[in-house]
């Protein structure tokens, strides 16, 4: 791998400024999702077994560097030392006398959470002073959010450049799955992309149909490229305005070896709703008056057959309005094809993006999946194949 891990490092004696994504949701002062503060547990418990003294560095939503105070990470410290099993540390600042004397006050084995580093201008701006502030306070940086990545901010980037920097365990987890599903797949390889809009996702598509060997698209962005053929989606969500741009892709699909697949067969509905009265029809069959809202029976079977005959698969994005039975169907029953598969050891699969998280949790697909990702902006620019600066910045 071209950075280092945590195998890499001598951390004994050393403060180990690590910066960790717990942007958790909140509701009345309570943390109502654990998952951030729970993928951070790995990497913090090397650390100490380690020898080294953890510094936690994160953000907390969005103060637009100003000190906004129910914005401040003393809200999760209770969560935090609970996850953890840890005394939690808390300073009032990310640098300068404060967080000097937090880190001072902690024990070996107590954790040290700064406070928001959003809270400073400098931050976003990747102010390099701000940088230098944050790297007086340790000897060795680590970066733990891979969800943060994409964001070439003081904390993410600009501290990698001050002092020895390695990934977590969470980081390298997220970069060994990203590899093994785009950089370096075993073929046959699938990728499944769906969602609302085509204009949204056109860097995605363009850099995947180079990338795999099969492209499912669905959702929304499905109905777009059916307009694109010339088939008529009645009343469904669709960009016509992008049709071009969907015959480009198609086109570049073509010259790369990717077969695309749209949907054979379609769920329609006049409505909407949950329980909304519906019908199967086949894909050229759409009723004027009625909406395309998941992918068919028929459409399922033949992309069960792709991903039996794939070994790499990556998803992003429901096949249809998950959120609403019946449409659901669809997303459900491909998930758990591609779980099975995962499971008997077929398929290495990789997914993530917030509603695709949410609709595999929904299908009970996702604890069989090889790796769930928990980034969202990160993935999708890492799968547009940009480079990411808080990755770049641990080769330096």
């Amino acid at each position: 791998m071209p950075w280092k891990t945590l195998d890499d490092m001598d951390l004994a004696g050393k403060v180990v400024l690590t910066r960790v994504d717990i942007n958790v949701p909140m509701e009345s002062g309570r943390v109502t999702d654990m998952t951030r503060i729970d993928k951070i547990r790995p990497t913090v418990e090397d650390i100490v077994a380690r020898g080294g003294k953890v510094v936690l560095l994160a953000h907390f939503d969005r103060p637009k560097g100003k000190v906004v105070p129910e914005m401040s990470l003393g809200h999760v410290v209770d969560a935090l030392a609970g996850s953890l099993g840890r005394k939690v540390v808390f300073a009032a600042d990310c640098v300068g006398d404060a967080a000097a004397a937090a880190i001072a006050k902690a024990g070996p084995a107590d954790v040290v959470l700064l406070e928001n580093t959003r809270f400073h201008p400098g931050e976003e701006k990747n102010d390099p002073d701000l940088a230098r502030q944050m790297a007086a306070l340790g000897q060795v940086y680590v970066n733990d959010a891979f969800s943060a990545a994409h964001r070439a901010h003081a904390s993410t980037e600009g501290l990698a450049r001050q002092l020895p920097a390695a990934a977590g365990r969470l980081m390298e987890a997220e970069l060994k799955a990203l590899d093994a599903a785009l950089g370096n797949a075993r073929r046959p390889a699938v990728a499944v992309v769906g969602g609302a809009k085509v204009s949204t996702k056109i860097e995605l598509l363009a850099n995947l149909v180079t990338k795999v060997d099969h492209l499912v698209i669905g959702g929304g962005m499905a109905n777009t490229f059916l307009v694109a053929e010339g088939i008529e989606v009645g009343r469904s969500l669709a960009e016509r305005e992008m049709a071009e741009t969907a015959r480009e892709i198609r086109l570049r699909a073509q010259r790369a070896g990717c077969r695309i697949h749209l949907p054979v067969d379609v769920v329609v509905a006049r409505e909407f709703k949950a329980g909304a009265e519906s019908q199967t029809v086949g894909v050229h069959k759409c009723p004027p008056d009625a909406m395309i809202l998941d992918a068919g029976p028929q459409t399922v079977a033949e992309l069960e057959a792709v991903f039996a005959g794939a070994k790499t698969l990556i998803w992003n994005g429901p096949l249809g309005a998950f959120e609403i039975p019946p449409f659901d169907a669809a997303t459900n029953a491909a998930a758990q094809a591609a779980a099975r598969l995962t499971k008997a050891g077929s398929l290495v699969s990789v997914a993530g993006g917030g509603d695709t998280v949410a609709a595999l949790n929904a299908a009970g697909a996702a604890a069989d999946f090889t790796f769930i990702s928990t980034a969202g902006g990160a993935f999708l620019e890492w799968m547009e194949g940009k480079e990411l600066p808080g990755v770049k910045a641990l080769m330096a």
